[in-house]
């Protein structure tokens, strides 16, 4: 199979087999994604920054 031949048959695919949601449930959609992103954004940035303050501790007390 060549790639022109792949690429057709994706785009078939995609347009005939594939069940797309409707606009309304795609932003319903899109809010979920975004806003567990942010949330898990948050907490890798806590986690972070606590992780942070305790290596600062860390060599501050023991250097």
């Amino acid at each position: 199979m060549t790639i022109i031949g792949y690429i057709k048959e994706s785009f078939t695919e995609l347009k005939n087999n594939v069940t797309w949601p409707s606009w309304a449930e795609g932003q319903r959609l899109m809010v979920v994604v975004a806003t567990f992103s942010m949330l898990f954004s948050l907490a890798i940035w806590g986690v972070d920054t606590v992780f942070g303050e305790l290596i600062k501790l860390y060599y501050a007390n023991f250097s």
